[in-house]
């Protein structure tokens, strides 16, 4: 098969691969399956497609279309080719204002589309809780919805035309017919596959009995969300088999079907007027989960435009969440259960009015006890809880997950209350815990159960609990899929939801639209046993590795990496903001995910051949790209720490294999930097000196384009030496414990002053007390042996004399946040303790000033009143494990100052990796995603603020703007 693939490379402009890492990647996606494909196709154009479809067709091979690889049900894992469309179809051909419609290919991200729409005052509606990383192609492969669909409805109800190709590889355009063009379509002259399909769909629905069996056996009509099997309830309401219905439009057909009929190309979408400009959501808290969905019954005659439910499992997962646990900022107490429920008004004052009139319905009727209303800015807070609910499940340590089984059953809204207390009696015979969120408006709830898969006893009951909630959601008549899908989680039981007679007639338009099963096979129809496939083998135990790092919380480093369960929050762009990932967003490649990372090493970690398990280059070339900027730490809703991960990676890797001249020079950083202050004239000269510089890059690795830091004219250490004299001043502030970090002390030794000053100038004694570096270099390049005697050193010697009344400040983020992050895994068991204790008092020289304006220690009256604008980029570390408020309030302190946060992730530079020369491209287009282009933008008066020293050098070598530290602008400030 490689030799044919050859020949396929050859007629296909996109990239094949075949090698095993990429089809590791590609062999899961979001649910609980793995199948290893053939290849992974990434197609430039149309031609490709039709290519890859002719290949297909003569070695009787499947693709399996992929967009973003969100699914949850395993649609996208297959034995085939995997078709990504992500990175090359994602085009807005045509836009029509006037007909409200927009022609999107199905690489398009939604929240992307709705940004390219919202100028022309339209949406897109059906929003799916993977929404800024979710494709069009998806959406209508799964029939997608979301929270709003009592007022959108679905993908299906969005859509006007689907234009692809068919199995012949023949390229159709499916689109509105009448019933005279439906005519038109079946007696055409030119005899061709779609010919054969209108007359194939008239034959199989023209009987009225045939119809009335759809009827009586499909889920009810009055569930919005129900994609079982093929839709031909919705086709057999058309026109052309009934009076009054709709026109016949075979995208109805398409839509939820999966990518197993044809491959769609192109999608022509219906789009609506922006909603009102005023949201407010009553966020009703309540002592159980019947009483939260009785009172969804009441929430409804009320008219939302959602309501959305949270259990108390939900919310105390967003406990332990850096990420999430600000957004619980509006409850009260410990409530087992949410009610988010939604209104839309032209008006605030419409908005209290409806709330209220809910709130006294749900007082009266004896439902909650606290009814929050949530508007303005904190409405993202709440929304953010809610669709992080999939990643914070999996953060639950140890085997047992709570898993994607029947986390998609819907049923009619009234018969919510009671489908949900039979659920729970079929748990409670199987003694199994569950969590309850999602869609309560439309009857749509994802129940999960928790079950260890790794072991027989965990997949059995997989297999138990999907059986008989199959039938306990045909007892009530839904549908055992709602937006997720069938896949290969709920395909075997669509024969059971609608009957047999209807899953022949699926079996026979399968056949009859693909007859050789060479798209996406396996799902709808004809799809094995929900317990095949399964990512984990029962029974294998996962395996215990001595670790440096402390992963005891998580249960070993394997588990660690197993965090992740697909769900693709990495895959965000930069246009959705954030953080995460950066090298991702600036490639668009799979391989350079959060996701991706955490995949490899549950694979390859696994592998039991190998002394060193870690010892796989395959894991070398997949973490490459890393930037260890930590987002994914409190972006990834999982909390997968690809940044650690990748830390003790790189020991037992560099233990296997040795470790290199460049990782040495850059973890010894501190110690090159000390020898060359004794000469920092000359030291200069050589690394700036074009001749000797481009010498010195050469030897050392790194790109010719980038400039090298250079060091001060004398450290930070000695100036402090030479003029410090506490006894001759009076500091009414107390004592701080500045960090004079291996990076403020060589380099940027003026800041290190200027802290000292600053703080000295507010009232402060200022005390460099006796440390070693921070290891920050060692930490990131992968020498955590070195870094955790350091961390020891830091520790034991910082322990005794930090407080809350004297606390450890720090100038460089990546620097002083050692003490809060890594330092707490790093050090032995012993010092555990008082490393958490040290890492509560070690601040931001920022989150001290701030901490200090709330004591009314610091006031604007020390500085300025000369206006300036400040543009400030956070540092990554700053933005995942602190924040960046306190820069801007910090900053906003002369009362003249405008502080505008630029909505950059990372920098690009990330300590060395801008460096490196195999790197530098990669960190320049980081760059040029949002940081660059809003420094170029900026007014010719106004200030560059950015902590990060990295991030300063950066965005030097990028705009040519010198960008300062914010302690050298506001000690710049003073009066």
């Amino acid at each position: 098969m490689k030799a044919d693939l050859k020949k396929l490379e050859k007629i296909h402009k996109g990239k094949i691969f075949s090698d095993e890492v990429l089809r590791t990647l590609y062999a899961t996606d979001a649910s609980v399956y793995k199948e290893m494909p053939l290849a992974v196709a990434f197609p430039e154009d149309e031609s490709d497609i039709k290519a890859l479809i002719q290949f297909a067709g003569e070695h009787r091979i499947s693709l399996i279309p992929r967009a973003a690889g969100t699914s949850l049900a395993g649609q996208v894992v297959g034995a085939g080719i995997v078709v990504d469309v992500s990175k090359t179809f994602t085009k807005i051909p045509e836009i029509n204002l006037e007909e409200r419609w927009v022609r999107v290919q199905p690489g398009v991200i939604r929240d992307e589309l709705n940004m390219y729409l919202k100028p022309h005052g339209l949406f897109f509606g059906p929003e799916t809780s993977t929404s800024n990383r979710a494709m069009i192609g998806g959406m209508v492969g799964n029939n997608s919805s979301g929270a709003n669909s009592v007022v959108y409805g679905t993908t299906r109800d969005n859509i006007l035309e689907v234009r692809g190709f068919l199995n012949d590889g023949s390229l159709v355009v499916f689109t509105d017919l009448n019933p005279v063009e439906f005519q038109e379509k079946m007696t055409a002259e030119t005899e061709s596959l779609e010919t054969d399909l209108y007359r194939h769909i008239y034959e199989a629905l023209a009987s009225d009995g045939v119809r009335m069996k759809i009827k009586a056996e499909f889920p009810k009509p009055s569930i919005i969300r129900r994609n079982t099997g093929y839709a031909l309830d919705k086709i057999a309401e058309t026109n052309v088999f009934e009076k009054e219905g709709p026109d016949f439009n075979f995208s109805r057909l398409i839509a939820g079907s999966e990518g197993t009929l044809m491959f769609i190309t192109e999608v022509k979408l219906q789009c609506h007027p922006l909603p009102p400009k005023h949201k407010g959501l009553v966020c009703a808290h309540f002592n159980s989960v019947d009483e939260a969905l009785r009172a969804n019954l009441t929430a409804l005659k009320h008219q939302p435009t959602a309501s959305e439910l949270l259990d108390d499992f939900i919310l105390n997962c967003t406990k332990n969440s850096p990420e999430h646990s600000k957004n619980r900022f509006f409850l009260k107490g410990e409530p087992n259960a949410l009610l988010v429920v939604e209104f839309s008004c032209d008006s605030l004052k419409e908005i209290q009015e409806s709330a209220q009139k809910l709130i006294e319905d749900l007082k009266s009727s004896g439902l909650g006890y606290h009814y929050p209303l949530v508007t303005g800015d904190d409405i993202k807070k709440v929304w953010a809880l809610r669709k992080a609910a999939l990643g914070l499940l999996f953060t639950t340590p140890g085997d047992a997950k709570p898993v994607a089984v029947i986390e998609d059953t819907s049923v009619a809204v009234e018969d919510l209350p009671a489908y949900v207390a039979d659920f729970k009696k079929l748990l409670a015979d199987m003694n199994l815990t569950c969590t309850f969120y999602g869609h309560a408006s439309s009857g749509e709830l994802h129940l999960r159960p928790v079950i260890d898969l790794k072991t027989k006893e965990g997949q059995k009951l997989f297999r138990k609990i999907g059986e008989e909630t199959a039938a306990l959601v045909k007892k009530f008549n839904g549908s055992l899929s709602g937006e997720h899908g069938d896949g290969r989680l709920r395909g075997e039981f669509v024969r059971l939801m609608v009957g047999d007679e209807n899953y022949g007639l699926f079996q026979e338009l399968k056949n009859k639209w693909d007859p050789h099963h060479i798209f996406n096979p396996g799902k709808i129809v004809g799809t094995p046993p929900m317990d095949t496939h399964l990512r984990y083998r029962a029974g294998v135990e996962t395996p215990e590795i001595k670790t440096v790092y402390d992963f005891s919380r998580e249960k070993g480093v394997v588990r660690a990496a197993e965090f992740c369960n697909g769900s693709g929050d990495c895959r965000k762009t930069h246009l959705s903001g954030g953080t995460m990932c950066p090298s991702y967003m600036a490639t668009r490649d799979e391989e350079h995910t959060t996701r991706a990372r955490a995949n490899i090493l549950r694979e390859y970690l696994r592998k039991p051949y190998v002394k060193n398990r870690f010892n796989h280059k395959e894991i070398y070339e997949v973490m490459d790209l890393c930037l260890s900027c930590k987002a994914c730490k409190s972006e990834c809703p999982s909390g997968v720490d690809v940044a650690k991960l990748k830390a003790e990676f790189l020991q037992h890797y560099y233990e296997a294999n040795g470790v290199s001249l460049r990782t040495r020079m850059i973890a010894g950083i501190s110690k090159l930097n000390q020898l060359a202050s004794f000469w920092p004239a000359i030291y200069n000269f050589f690394v700036s000196n074009l001749f000797t510089s481009a010498i010195f890059k050469w030897i050392a690795g790194f790109a010719q384009q980038r400039t090298l830091p250079l060091l001060g004219k004398t450290t930070v250490k000695k100036w402090y030496k030479k003029r410090y004299s506490p006894a001759q001043q009076n500091f009414p502030g107390g004592k701080v414990y500045l960090f004079n970090d291996e990076f403020t002390n060589y380099n940027d030794w003026g800041t290190g002053k200027n802290a000292v000053l600053l703080l000295e100038h507010l009232g402060y004694e200022v005390v460099i007390p006796k440390h070693r570096e921070s290891g920050r270099a060692y930490i990131s390049k992968g020498l955590l042996k070195k870094a955790r005697k350091i961390a020891i050193d830091n520790v034991s010697g910082l322990k005794d004399i930090v407080t809350e009344e004297t606390p450890l400040v720090g100038i460089e983020p990546s620097a002083i946040l050692t003490f809060r992050d890594e330092y707490v895994d790093l050090v032995t068991d012993d010092l555990r303790q008082d490393a958490r204790k040290l890492s509560e008092n070690a601040l931001l020289f920022e989150e001290f000033i701030v901490r200090e304006i709330e004591k009314g220690h610091i006031t604007s009256e020390f500085f300025t009143s000369e206006q300036k604008k400040v543009k400030f980029h956070g540092h990554c570390h700053q933005k995942a494990i602190a924040s960046q408020d306190p820069t801007v309030r910090m900053l906003s302190l002369p009362r003249n100052y405008e502080v505008e946060v630029i909505p950059s992730g990372c920098c690009g530079m990330a300590g060395s990796f801008g460096y490196e020369k195999e790197h530098y491209t990669v960190s320049m287009k980081i760059g040029e995603l949002v940081l660059f282009p809003a420094i170029r933008k900026k007014e010719p008066d106004a200030l560059v603020a950015a902590p990060g020293t990295s991030c300063r050098h950066q965005i030097k070598d990028g705009t040519g703007v010198v960008a300062q530290h914010p302690i050298d602008i506001l000690y710049q400030a003073l009066r």
